[in-house]
């Protein structure tokens, strides 16, 4: 089990009241960002109050918990069926949120909280028996599960922004062993890219795919070594030879192994590939890529949102329903094509969503669902759905939107 070595000087006694927003600081904000932060940072802290596992760095999935449960989005039909904690993916949700938070307020409370809560916990997933070792999908004190290449994705993308933002080499050290795990999970079958499951290789999907290409690319930020710009772009051409819809410019979920696609549309999927684009543009200056980054983004806006009357009879546009950590993921590609046109409008609508999603969609408890009008329709709360707002609005936040 790996161990991380605290830096900057922060303590170990952090608790939850360090992540709480100062005067001055919120003070000096423009309302509404102030008003993004809190959320995110309340919303963080009601993570940690609801799901943590007494005595453990250790996250429950669901709030209430349910030993019942099952989760209906692993690989294996047998999976485990006690569910002592969250699996890796709703666990992992909280480093993005954290990352987000660090990204967004430059507070160092945040790291430190990464450090002694977040890390050890990832730590409990951590899977060296097989090689190249990698993160699995449940805590390997209760044996061998599958491990997902995307899981390890997201987490690798984190590393490599949380390195960017502070320069802790430990993260770049975890990205670069995700880098070695998932360059393991590539093969010649269609050409390329990747599987989205280590032990069911049956398919290669955009969830792994895109963020793959994303991945690449911050690992040529970090380290300036021309190969992950390479493989970025490589991934991104595969992704888009094999999964965009030539009608919208969207992503379809995954092709398997005799070439059958599989044409649903997860906002994620998009997303990424948005993200990716914009990304590549700005590294390499090529039209082509900033092309593509604007098709996706008017593609998704008409797809993903919906005209809805407000009280004043005005049209104006929502996010639709969808697993929030869908959004949050789609809204990073957003976000990387406003860094480059600086156009508000879908960012606005994102904004407007969430707002909404405060005032409408939080149950007496705090927390959400899937539906941000109907709270109360939930009888229990996932760990990522609330990871992913404490994104949203932290990002939102760092923006500058307003």
């Amino acid at each position: 089990m790996r161990t991380c070595a605290l830096f900057l000087g922060i303590g170990c006694g952090i608790t939850l009241s360090l992540l709480q927003p100062s005067t001055s600081r919120a003070q000096g904000m423009e309302k509404p960002e102030a008003q993004s932060l809190d959320r995110a940072r309340e919303l963080f802290d009601t993570i940690y109050a609801k799901y943590s596992s007494t005595g453990t760095s250790l996250l429950r999935e669901n709030y209430p918990h349910d030993n019942a449960y099952r989760a209906g989005y692993l690989a294996d039909s047998n999976a485990q069926k006690t569910n002592a904690y969250a699996y890796l993916w709703p666990f992992s949700g909280t480093l993005s949120a954290a990352n987000a938070l660090y990204a967004s307020t430059g507070d160092t409370a945040f790291l430190g909280w990464i450090h002694q809560r977040i890390l050890p916990g990832l730590d409990a997933y951590f899977d060296d028996q097989r090689q190249p070792a990698a993160y699995a999908s449940y805590i390997r004190s209760k044996g061998l599960s599958d491990r997902f290449y995307d899981d390890n994705i997201w987490l690798g993308i984190d590393f490599a922004e949380l390195f960017l933002l502070s320069g802790g080499h430990d993260y770049l050290n975890r990205a670069k062993q995700i880098w070695s795990f998932v360059m393991s999970g590539v093969d010649d079958r269609l050409g390329g890219g990747v599987y989205w499951c280590e032990q069911k290789k049956e398919s290669k999907n955009a969830c792994s795919n895109a963020p793959a290409a994303v991945f690449a690319l911050r690992m040529f930020e970090a380290t300036g070594d021309s190969l992950y710009l390479r493989q970025g772009e490589e991934w991104y051409g595969w992704t888009k030879k094999w999964l965009q819809d030539p009608d919208d410019g969207l992503y379809w979920d995954n092709v398997n192994l005799n070439g059958k696609v599989d044409k649903r549309k997860y906002p994620y999927n998009s997303g990424q590939m948005l993200q990716a684009a914009a990304m590549l543009f700005n590294t390499t200056g090529h039209s082509e890529y900033l092309e593509d980054a604007k098709r996706i983004a008017e593609s998704g806006y008409r797809y993903f949102f919906e005209e809805t009357a407000a009280a004043d009879g005005m049209p104006r546009n929502r996010l639709k329903p969808s697993d929030n950590w869908f959004i949050a993921v789609m809204m990073r590609g957003y976000l990387e094509l406003f860094d480059l046109d600086r156009n508000p409008v879908y960012l606005n609508a994102f904004a407007a969503s969430l707002d909404d999603a405060w005032t409408y969609g939080r149950s007496k408890e705090g927390l959400f669902g899937k539906r941000w009008r109907n709270p109360q329709s939930s009888r229990r709360w996932w760990l990522l759905d609330q990871a992913a707002l404490v994104e949203m609005y932290a990002r939102m936040a760092g923006a500058k939107l307003f």
